[in-house]
């Protein structure tokens, strides 16, 4: 045996993979120049945990949610695992935009460890500019853990205490878009920064995605300064009608309630029902694209939905087109594991769009 051959072949392939990583940093950092959008929030790694059936127990509560019931103390098997960098509502969406053309950035925070070097090595491999991606040595990169079970999934989710600051750009740094979405409790100052900023800049463009924290303030006076600053906000029915105390059962009630805070345009999901939208003159209904198998899981749907819609804006279509866009992606999301692995090209959703069903097609509400 060749022992010298066999150590020239490991320094060869680790050069030509550090050669390929180099190129995929420089083609990231080249292609962003001039950011189309910057998502903003929260980055994790996601530890997928495939449950067995046989071994769980599903109990439906008199409130009609489900639980998964296990017993304290026992060991219980498991199918199999699965850990996904680089994901969460904000980087989804960066991802996606990514994939559909534009140039696109993300602004999040990661630890000073290897999941945070992991999470920045996936974002580059997705073609997201990771220049605004602050590395915090002494922290813990957030790492949250995903219950799969059937179709369905829970996730423990935390969100490390990271010093939010919001970054200073240079002229070409500054992006049609902000793309705003989940982040941890203790950053409610940093919305603040953010609405400040963005009263500076007037032609760059806000979608604002809420997550829970974001949520559980309602109409405070910092989120009313989203609400009100937002060209498009999107809600599923339940968040919506929470948010902005509106009739569940009125859906020209939930809509008017948004619009009555300032937003341009309104989205809301409603799961198999499709989705709705309003740009404060016209509403329009959407069905969901059909699957072409059943769910595979379900994380990541309705960032897909969110940020594609947003995407078709971004590129110029009106609501109704942006309404057509959006299912396709959400449908193949769940067709794979994880947020991202689904996400279409534009050639890719333009081949679903060519062969949707007649019925494919929004409505005037």
């Amino acid at each position: 045996m060749d022992h010298n051959n066999d150590n020239q072949d490991n320094q060869d392939n680790q050069q030509d993979q550090h050669n390929q990583d180099n190129q995929q940093e420089q083609k990231t950092e080249n292609n962003n120049s001039h950011l189309d959008v910057l998502a903003v929030g929260d980055v994790v790694t996601d530890a997928f945990i495939n449950l067995i059936e046989k071994y769980e127990h599903v109990q439906k509560r008199e409130d009609g949610a489900t639980e998964i019931v296990f017993e304290l103390g026992t060991k219980l098997p498991y199918d199999h695992a699965q850990v996904i960098e680089g994901v969460g509502n904000a980087p989804n969406a960066a991802v996606a935009f990514a994939r559909l053309g534009l140039n696109s950035g993300l602004i999040s925070n990661v630890g000073g460890d290897d999941w945070g070097k992991d999470i920045v090595r996936a974002l580059k491999y997705n073609n997201v500019d990771t220049r605004f991606v602050h590395e915090n040595p002494g922290k813990v990169s957030n790492y949250h853990y995903v219950l799969w079970y059937t179709e369905e999934r829970t996730i423990f989710i935390k969100h490390e205490a990271y010093d939010y600051k919001w970054p200073k750009f240079r002229p070409t740094d500054i992006p049609r878009w902000v793309y705003f979405s989940s982040i941890a409790e203790n950053a409610m100052e940093y919305h603040d920064e953010i609405s400040d900023w963005l009263d500076e800049h007037p032609d760059v463009k806000l979608a604002f995605q809420p997550g829970t924290f974001q949520m559980s303030e309602k109409l405070s006076d910092r989120m009313r300064r989203l609400y009100q600053r937002a060209e498009v906000v999107a809600l599923n029915r339940e968040e919506a009608t929470e948010v902005f105390g509106a009739d569940h059962s009125n859906l020209h009630d939930i809509l008017d309630k948004m619009h009555e805070v300032g937003i341009k345009i309104a989205l809301v999901t409603d799961g198999p029902n499709g989705a709705y939208a309003s740009d404060g003159n016209k509403r329009w209904s959407m069905p969901l694209y059909p699957d072409p198998a059943p769910p595979l899981e379900r994380t990541g749907a309705g960032d897909a939905f969110a940020s594609t819609f947003t995407a078709a804006l971004m590129k110029g279509a009106d609501v109704p087109s942006a309404l057509l866009w959006a299912p396709i992606n959400s449908m193949n999301v769940v067709q794979h594991v994880g947020a991202q692995e689904g996400l279409l090209t534009d050639d890719q959703l333009d081949y679903y769009l060519r062969n949707a069903p007649k019925d494919y097609h929004p409505s005037e509400m």
